[in-house]
């Protein structure tokens, strides 16, 4: 690269890094003074230990960090792989105007949300063990969770790249990028659907201290299968707000095609939850069920089942029928309650639910706003490189070559079709 062509970028992104926009927004006025009290706890805990910034004890190991930012914000971030799996492998063309906000929207939450583990660990200056450390854990889930997260991050970065070198006017990367997509996605694929129930693997461990009708030999398959109706409800639910949000930096394709996404991205949510109430039905009969049924814990059982899973699921058959795109939106948020109260259930509500409500867990203050302070930064994160990056258009100089881009791309995964591979 030409030192002139090297000065003339460095320029760009320095005028980029301002303000665009109103700054005293209610929003900004809310979030940003949690995010910088977020940052100096943040500083706290690592200097001071999880001892005196959590509640967390020898018998509840894990809490809010690991059940909402990491449990949780990997299933949200399920739209990623689900969604490119459509888009590239299946080609649905429906879906492409959302792929790069859902990439986007998979890759922060894996920056800010899976990196976030570090929070919790006691010796967090170890975290690089699992990658450079001096012994390696082979038979270990939390060592293939570890190398999953790393490299899944690189590939969505992977994916993501081409709108950066697009943002950046490098058409030569652009195009070199580009051409890395499909084995990206194939890969980035792999490793979604081994880490999300890797996470789910996690939790076989702890047989005995999780109540009976939550634990079973099969939580990593309805941990994967929960992160696709997770992961599309997050879309929808994200899809929506940048739909009002950033309308001016939406094209006429974003436009047209809005209803008929969330429409088709509801009935996949309807299917995907109906199928993975049909697996809480075979492993309540497996597991016996009905002798717990009948206490506190089997209340809030079937509060989770039925009316944060089986609801929201026939509201959004009703949506999809109907076309009410206010009932697939409401489904939607509904199945990402749920998905929370399911991940908090597993991680800290039903483990050693038989201890008395003085030795429970709860979350500290402190813990509350550090989680709140990295929500609110990775939207920050989002919004700027929404307002910057061609995510919700596209730049018109290149739509041609983008267009040629998806049909090698086409061709490639139909002969490897044909191949019978």
């Amino acid at each position: 690269m030409e030192k002139g062509r090297f000065r003339e970028i460095v320029a760009f992104v320095l005028q980029e890094l301002k303000p665009k926009g109103k700054i005293l927004t209610p929003f900004n006025v809310i979030t940003a003074p949690i995010i910088v009290l977020g940052g100096i706890l943040i500083v706290f805990r690592l200097v001071k230990g999880l001892g005196a910034t959590t509640n967390l004890s020898q018998d509840f190991p894990w809490g809010i960090w690991i059940g909402f930012d990491v449990m949780t914000g990997v299933a949200f971030a399920g739209g990623a792989y689900c969604l490119t799996f459509v888009v590239y492998i299946l080609r649905s063309e429906k879906y492409h105007p959302i792929i790069r906000a859902t990439v986007l929207n998979g890759l922060l939450a894996y920056i800010f949300y899976a990196g976030a583990i570090f929070l919790d660990l006691g010796r967090w200056w170890n975290i690089f063990n699992p990658i450079i450390g001096n012994k390696f854990g082979y038979n270990s889930v939390l060592f293939l969770v570890a190398w999953h997260f790393l490299l899944y991050m690189l590939t969505e970065l992977t994916e993501f790249s081409p709108v950066i070198a697009e943002w950046l006017g490098l058409e030569r990367v652009r195009k070199v990028l580009n051409s890395l997509t499909l084995g990206a996605v194939i890969f980035g694929i792999t490793l979604s659907t081994l880490h999300q129930s890797g996470l789910g693997a996690l939790l076989l461990m702890a047989k005995g201290k999780i109540h009976p009708l939550w634990y079973s030999q099969f939580i990593p398959v309805l941990y994967l299968v929960s992160s696709v109706f997770a992961g599309l409800s997050m879309v929808i639910f994200e899809g929506s707000i940048s739909h009002r949000v950033f309308r001016h930096q939406l094209d006429e394709e974003h436009h047209r095609a809005h209803e008929e996404i969330l429409i088709g991205l509801g009935r996949a949510c309807a299917v995907t939850m109906f199928a993975y109430l049909f697996l809480k039905a075979l492993v309540f009969v497996h597991e016996h069920g009905w002798l717990y049924i009948n206490s506190p814990m089997g209340y809030w059982y079937l509060v989770e089942v039925i009316g944060l899973v089986l609801i929201p699921a026939v509201v959004f058959s009703f949506g999809v029928r109907a076309r009410n795109l206010f009932a697939i939106k409401a489904a939607a948020l509904a199945a990402m309650i749920g998905i929370i109260i399911n991940r908090f259930n597993y991680v800290f509500i039903a483990y050693k639910w038989y201890l008395p409500w003085g030795q429970r867990y709860f979350p500290s203050w402190m813990e509350i706003v550090i989680t709140m302070a990295i929500v609110f930064a990775e939207i920050w994160a989002f919004r700027w490189v929404v307002n910057r990056m061609p995510v919700l258009r596209s730049s018109p100089h290149v739509a041609h070559e983008a267009a040629e881009g998806d049909n090698v791309i086409g061709r490639e995964v139909t002969q490897w079709k044909a191949s019978g591979m």
